[in-house]
């Protein structure tokens, strides 16, 4: 299992257990049918907005040895996950849905975690194999 962080935090990151865990909003990238952590609800799915905002079942990920596309959109608190040119995740940080989503979720004990508007981006693994390639990053202007 691995992801793409973004929003991250570098004071949530240095100051909660665990040190330097990157706290932070994450893409989440793992193979559906054979990574154990998918079988935990669709939070933890291809393309989810990790343990928040699931991705659809039907989400168009490519096999094992393939390479998927994604795309991550963050600008004034509004959310985007594409997954091979399909949007998959929409989040709005100022919404209902959005903050049932946050206290169900393992950040709620997190004292503003979904406060911030800008922050870093971190590529994350969990020591299973992953690559990444043709990474762009590009501000969004208003």
């Amino acid at each position: 299992n691995s992801g793409i962080k973004y929003n991250v935090s570098e004071a949530l990151s240095t100051g909660m257990p665990p040190v330097h865990a990157a706290l932070g909003f994450e893409y989440q990238i793992l193979d559906d049918a054979l990574h154990p952590d998918a079988q935990n609800g669709p939070t933890r799915t291809a393309g989810a907005l990790y343990d928040l905002v699931p991705a659809p079942a039907d989400t168009p990920l490519r096999p094992v040895g393939s390479w998927n596309e994604a795309r991550v959109l963050f600008a004034d608190g509004h959310g985007e996950h594409w997954l091979n040119g399909v949007l998959v995740v929409e989040f709005d940080l100022s919404s209902a849905s959005f903050d049932s989503a946050l206290a169900a979720s393992k950040y709620a004990p997190i004292e503003g975690f979904a406060d911030r508007r800008t922050g870093h981006i971190v590529l994350q693994d969990h020591g299973d194999d992953v690559w990444f390639r043709n990474i762009r990053i590009r501000e969004i202007t208003p």
